[in-house]
């Protein structure tokens, strides 16, 4: 890294491979018939590459436009003026798009709305559904294309996302996750105010190669580096930024809602399930799930009259998801139900009789928080993320033990607690969610990172 960090000092003093950029970027925008940009002198400092970077007012904007494409390092900010134009960019879109970053957004825009930003989130044309139209909750939809490829999608509806908020100039831009982040010192070399929130070390995922795991390090890199403020979700995340980037981050963790248990049971009839009568899983189709660790502990247990039901999808099915058909032809009792949403959802959370999750990579886990919200039992690998959220040592497994695994499951189903303990279990458990992960919370925590933002540039 400190290669790249050489590198990108070069970049910055090298004012014609800026004046290049720049030109660049100007032909971009014509085709939005835009006028055309001026550049000015660049008045190159030698100090550090943050401060080189921002010094760096490429922009000289035809009196027409001056007021729309004013560079945000100059401008000031009052912060008594409500409400905070934020744009979002980095996810798939909402509601009801399967992924955790998806899910995070669902939950976060409309309250961030409520408490007076103006907010617009820019989603891909792949996942957005198109009944939902362009409002949402009191938030703004924008459908940008993007390929739907595992490899290339996030980076490219990131890129077209910045140069849409160059147009529109929001005061903030808001990129999620580390993938998208490495469109930063773009969005910066543009005049935006850039706030990243690093959802996980996605780097670490056992899907990715070698390209894209350098990729994502990139990412990372650019993101926590040239950003203006940086969330993190996690305290273990917070570490990691502090102590391999140098530079501070607010510490806001994911939320829950709290939901309510007076759900039907009905939903389940659908996918052959009994209330009380199935263990649960609920995540993306993905290796770093280890959905085969907890298949493998169930067969082994043989819990008479259990099932398992699996709950999630896949965005690009192979050959792993394959492996996971197969093992339900080879038995039964595991249940493959595809991603569900709404009250069947609802359904398969309030029933369960049992909750894992035995991941290799987490973030913090809002399926876990969600089964936490239930009042579910729960179990879990011993994976960092999984051990901030708290839960009692007898609750976590060493990660990638199936053997571990199988005796918690049937330690849990032979001990279990009776309807009026079980009840006052889950009371307890629901009241401790909700005031570690309480959604309102998380709004206004990340409001002060705006502002805070907006006040220090």
């Amino acid at each position: 890294m400190k290669i790249l960090t050489k590198l990108y000092r070069a970049f910055l003093l090298k004012a014609g491979a800026l004046k290049s950029l720049i030109n660049a970027l100007t032909n971009t925008f014509n085709s939005f018939d835009l006028t055309l940009f001026s550049y000015q002198k660049l008045n190159l400092s030698q100090h550090s590459a943050h401060s080189e970077f921002d010094s760096a007012k490429a922009f000289m904007i035809n009196s027409d436009i001056h007021q729309r494409f004013e560079y945000g390092g100059n401008r000031a900010y009052d912060a008594s003026v409500k409400p905070i134009k934020i744009m979002m960019v980095g996810l798939r879109g909402f509601p009801d798009v399967q992924g955790g970053i998806e899910t995070h957004a669902e939950h976060l825009a409309p309250m961030l709305v409520s408490l007076g930003c103006d907010l617009e989130v820019l989603a891909r044309s792949a996942y957005q559904k198109p009944h939902v139209g362009r409002h949402w909750n009191g938030v703004k939809l924008t459908t940008l294309w993007a390929p739907k490829s595992k490899a290339f999608e996030a980076l490219m509806h990131t890129f077209l996302g910045v140069l849409y908020a160059a147009i529109k100039r929001p005061d903030i831009l808001h990129i999620h996750a580390i993938g998208p982040a490495l469109m930063t010192p773009l969005a910066r070399l543009l005049g935006l105010r850039v706030v990243v929130t690093h959802h996980g070390q996605d780097y670490n995922r056992q899907k990715w190669g070698v390209l894209a795991r350098f990729t994502l390090l990139l990412g990372e890199w650019f993101g926590m580096r040239f950003s203006n403020h940086r969330i993190t979700i996690s305290s273990v995340i917070h570490e990691l930024v502090t102590q391999k980037h140098t530079v501070n981050s607010a510490l806001i963790h994911n939320g829950v809602v709290l939901p309510d248990l007076n759900v039907s049971s009905a939903h389940l009839a659908q996918f052959g399930l009994e209330q009380n009568k199935y263990i649960l899983l609920v995540s993306r189709l993905v290796p770093e799930k280890r959905h085969m660790d907890l298949i493998d502990a169930f067969n082994q247990a043989n819990l008479s009259g259990y099932k398992l039901a699996l709950v999630g999808s896949s965005d690009h099915p192979d050959a792993y998801v394959q492996t996971l058909i197969n093992a339900t032809v080879a038995n039964p009792n595991i249940v493959l139900t595809g991603y569900q949403k709404g009250d069947a959802l609802r359904s398969l959370y309030a029933h369960a009789a049992l909750f894992v999750l035995p991941s290799s990579h987490e973030g913090l886990s809002i399926s876990l928080l969600e089964a936490l919200s239930y009042g579910l039992p729960v179990i879990a690998s011993d994976i960092p993320a999984n051990l901030e959220v708290g839960l009692n040592d007898a609750s976590y497994f060493k990660m990638g033990q199936v053997d571990e695994i199988a005796d918690l499951l049937v330690h849990h189903i032979q001990n279990a607690l009776s309807s009026a303990e079980k009840l006052d279990k889950r009371m307890q458990l629901r009241a401790w969610v909700n005031s570690q992960y309480n959604w309102k919370n998380i709004a206004e925590k990340t409001i002060k990172a705006y502002q805070n933002s907006l006040k220090a540039y």
